[in-house]
């Protein structure tokens, strides 16, 4: 009985280890966002894009982290995990608790140059709404963003 024990506890310690392994962290999705603006300083938009919206790119994707670009009215530029978001205003945008999350991102980045928000969002991993935390940077008119989940 006490083998049978021992072994629950280590698989489900080795599967809560899993599971934050498949999360990225704070520090990877900063790294990311930092990689996408200086690929955009140096390449310029329309190979950053192009970059982002492929799957294939692990430089701007990786686990649940992937990388969205957002002008300063809400229109998407770039989507990493929903193409489908590519050109469509979404400024009014709300997360499951009615949060305006573009606005606020917006907000950030144009007060701040940098920082992160709170919300809830669907992770594209586990298909669940999940917390997230979304970091944002400031570049030109418009902003570049990943987040994590929790």
């Amino acid at each position: 009985m006490k083998t049978l024990f021992a072994t629950t506890v280590i698989s489900l310690a080795l599967t809560g280890t899993a599971s934050a392994e498949n999360k990225g962290s704070k520090e990877e999705a900063v790294a990311m966002v930092k990689k996408a603006v200086a690929m955009v300083k140096a390449e310029g938009k329309e190979k950053t894009f192009a970059a982002i919206a492929d799957p294939a790119n692990t430089t701007f994707h990786d686990r649940d982290l992937y990388i969205y670009v957002y002008d300063f009215n809400g229109v998407a530029l770039a989507h990493g995990n929903n193409p489908k978001m590519i050109g469509k205003n979404l400024i009014t945008m709300k997360d499951n608790e009615s949060k305006l999350i573009i606005k606020e991102m917006i907000e950030v980045a144009k007060s701040k140059g940098s920082g992160w928000i709170e919300y809830k969002w669907p992770n594209p991993v586990t298909k669940t709404v999940e917390p997230k935390a979304g970091y944002v940077e400031r570049i030109d008119d418009f902003l570049i963003g990943s987040g994590i989940y929790r």
